[in-house]
């Protein structure tokens, strides 16, 4: 927005560092620059069918562009994007200049607002004066004061605090803390092998690690008062998780700078490396964010571990790490130079990871209810609005499945790891095509008994050995097409590979699969060869449902008994043409019945495994924690309650991937409450998952009710029924869960949005007789 500042901080890479565009730039952003840049962010979303655009109004300092040019560009971009689409509108100011009349102008506008801040006038005044030697520190505690006042408090983003290790971490944690933010980024300052950090002779060998295990230890004793993103990042990694921010993890890089004359620029970090360096020869006028995304030094940034140095590459902290800021990999030596080096900071960040996994206990602590949440990356504030009210669409579910394919991938390698050994050919396997054929290796880690057994064995099972991996391998190259022939178990006669199905009829011990272009081989230990030509291979049942969409019908795979129920053999022809027509009919009724829930479960639902039927009368179905996309059914009498299981099931399927992100209740509440669908009480997150299921379970009775409209007979009387109880017992379990005290700022959000969902289904009248028979109905089982 304005690319000078009414400071001099001498840490500062815009203006202290190796880059000088910034001499030749206009002093503020032009009308026409900014009118282009809300037209391509507009392209560009609706190109990619974008739920969400994050636009940081950065600097120099920012506000020195004035409040008639902020609101222009925050009008401007907020009208280039479509209705369905969500502009996150921050600012990024040192705060000097922050007052009332902004803040005001920022509530108007919907922007955040970040302000820099480096502790206590003593280490903020280390680097951040006025170019006259003045102190900014009383400037900046007013503005934040101010967006602590309670008009102003839900526009307070967070302060950002540069690291100097001559500073004392506590009292530069004290100092943030005492002025309560919502989040704190703590960053190294910015530095590369050419001009490397500073670090006091009297330090220790990582300075700056140490520093921040300071303070993380602090933060910790205090119960984690505020978010802090290199904290929960390590945290989040460590689990297989995404990073919160670019200076940690494998993500991919998805930020770019405009300048003030409307050039493109990479991640305004690399100004610290050299003259010119973040330059891409891209401007707003000429070019779209979609050429600018192919340029090479943004590319390089979004290629995850293929990225990386090779010291990097084999480094056992490189998941959480990723090789830290690129920025600061910059060295120019004879082999090449530029960024393909560790980080200048590698020590510190191996050091930082390390101390914070022995720790122990990296999962995210839960905040006291009803303060301000943090939502993770994995999904949108839209996204979680959608959730939070039981529906969520097609890229919403996805969001949930990508977390859950981290989670797969951290669950396997913790297991691997509890298992002592050092090395197996499964496993080798598995780490090269992670490298070599990575889509291949995810479409079988994706699969959602794939983590099943790693579930066993970090349970305690040692029995589950570690045969499940080879199949879990040797499917992945199948699907590669690659040619490594590999040991796999066979078990009960049975040889499993896991997404394409399972060679019966083998004598146990073990047998060496091949991949190869199209199929593969099995050689037993008598030497005969098998190819799926073989009638003894039984592929997975697959049905087309709709166009571009098919799911499995598994009952090949042995970990699919993940359910609490018995799940049927292998079915017949006969029983599988039967699953397949009521399958088709339910999807088609689903559409009609449950357009909210649909597309949701057209893109989460992958797996449907048949079980043994229940007791006669009783429709039986069930979801897994740790199987997302599948769900477990006993094939009912009719295809509407088909339907009905599918739209319930996967209502279970979605929270428990949601709970994998986020801590909606506090885990040390014990106390058992009443569910009104089942006569036991039930623990807080149970009645959570029931409430969550049975808003699809409303909706479906509510939207039949509606569609009978006042017909009589049997039919049209028991969807009344079942419509009036079912109302009933949510709209009660919604408020129970909203009363209990132990639901964290987002349980809350649920909870509101589950209350508003199920609002205006209460508002639909029905017969009194309907209302009568709910009333004296005891106990329904859900």
């Amino acid at each position: 927005m304005h690319s000078r500042c009414d400071l001099a901080c001498d840490h500062c890479y815009v203006y202290e560092h190796a880059d000088t565009s910034w001499r030749g730039r206009p002093k503020v952003i032009g009308d026409q620059v900014l009118a282009k840049a809300a037209e391509r962010i507009g392209e560009h979303a609706a190109t990619h069918r974008l739920s969400a655009v994050r636009v940081v109004l950065h600097g120099g300092e920012p506000l020195l562009a004035g409040p008639d040019r902020l609101r222009r560009a925050a009008e401007a971009f907020r009208a280039a994007l479509a209705p369905d689409c969500a502009l996150d509108l921050r600012i990024h100011t040192n705060g000097v200049l922050l007052d009332r009349a902004f803040c005001e102008l920022f509530d108007e506008l919907g922007v955040k607002v970040g302000v820099s801040l480096d502790g206590d006038r003593a280490a903020n005044d280390r680097h951040r004066r006025y170019a006259d030697g003045r102190s900014s520190h009383p400037q900046v505690l007013r503005a934040v004061e101010l967006l602590r006042r309670p008009a102003f408090r839900h526009l307070f983003a967070g302060l950002l605090c540069t690291i100097d290790v001559e500073n004392d971490p506590v009292a530069v944690y004290r100092a943030l803390a005492e002025l309560q933010p919502p989040a704190v980024d703590f960053l190294l300052p910015h530095a590369t092998w050419e001009e490397p950090p500073k670090r006091p002779s009297t330090a220790g060998r990582a300075p700056y690690a140490d520093w921040l295990l300071a303070v993380y230890d602090r933060w910790e004793a205090d119960g984690r008062p505020f978010a802090v993103r290199t904290f929960e990042s390590v945290h989040r990694t460590l689990r297989g998780l995404s990073s919160l921010t670019e200076s940690l993890g494998l993500e991919p890089s998805d930020l770019v700078v405009l300048e003030t004359d409307g050039t493109f620029e990479q991640a305004d970090s690399l100004k610290t490396a050299y003259d010119g360096a973040p330059a891409t020869g891209f401007d707003v006028f000429t070019h779209s964010l979609d050429q600018v995304a192919r340029h090479p030094g943004i590319a390089v940034r979004q290629a995850g571990l293929d990225g990386l140095s090779e010291t990097c590459r084999t480094c056992p902290v490189v998941r959480s790490c990723g090789g830290g800021l690129y920025a600061h990999r910059y060295r120019d030596d004879d082999e090449g130079g530029g960024f393909d080096h560790p980080s200048v900071y590698c020590g510190d960040l191996m050091t930082l990871i390390n101390g914070i996994a022995g720790r122990g206990n990296p999962l995210p602590a839960v905040p006291a209810q009803g303060t301000e949440p943090v939502v993770p990356a994995a999904l949108t504030e839209q996204q979680l609005d959608e959730l939070a009210r039981g529906h969520g669409g097609p890229d919403t579910v996805r969001a949930l499945a990508r977390s859950q394919l981290a989670v797969t991938r951290a669950m396997l390698a913790a297991a691997w790891g509890a298992s002592g050994l050092r090395h197996s050919a499964a496993w080798d396997q598995l780490s090269t095509l992670d490298r070599t054929a990575p889509a291949a290796l995810d479409a079988v880690l994706a699969h959602p008994y794939a983590r099943a057994w790693a579930a066993r064995r970090l349970a305690g099972d040692l029995g589950a050995g570690l045969g499940p991996l080879a199949g879990l391998a040797a499917a992945a190259a199948v699907r590669a097409g690659q040619g490594d022939a590999l040991a796999v178990p066979v078990r009960g006669g049975v040889l499993a590979l896991p997404t394409l199905g399972r060679l019966a009829g083998l004598p146990d011990g073990e047998a060496v699969v091949t991949g190869a272009a199209g199929g593969f081989t099995v050689r037993t230990a008598s030497g005969e060869e098998i190819t799926p030509a073989d009638p003894r291979w039984q592929p997975v049942h697959r049905i087309r449902l709709a166009d571009g969409w098919t799911i499995a019908l598994e009952d090949t795979d042995p970990q699919r008994d993940s359910h609490d129920h018995p799940v049927e053999e292998r079915l017949s022809e006969a029983e599988r043409l039967n699953w397949t027509g009521a399958l088709r009919e339910a999807w088609e009724l689903l559409g009609h019945d449950l357009p909210g829930y649909a597309e949701g479960i057209r893109a989460g639902l992958t797996t449907v495994t048949p079980l043994r039927p229940g007791p006669a009368g009783r429709d039986l179905s069930a979801a897994a924690r740790q199987a997302f996309g599948a769900v477990g059914i006993a094939r009912p009498a009719t295809s509407p309650i088909l339907g009905l299981l599918l739209a319930h099931e996967f209502q279970h399927v979605k929270l428990g991937a949601v709970l994998d992100l986020l801590d909606l209740h506090d885990p040390a509440d014990t106390r058992l409450y009443p569910a009104p669908w089942r006569p036991d009480p039930r623990p807080l997150e149970g009645l959570l998952q029931g409430t969550y299921a049975h808003l699809a379970v409303t909706e479906f009775w509510g939207t039949r009710t509606l569609a009978y409209d006042g017909l009589p007979g049997a039919a049209a009387d028991h969807a009344r029924l079942q419509f009036a109880l079912w109302r009933r017992y949510t709209a009660e379990a919604v408020e129970r869960l909203a009363g209990s005290g132990s639901l964290t700022a987002l349980g809350l959000r649920f909870a509101d949005g589950m209350r508003g969902t199920i609002g205006p289904w209460l508002e639909v009248p029905l017969p009194a007789a309907a209302e009568r028979a709910a009333r004296a109905t005891a106990v329904v089982h859900g």
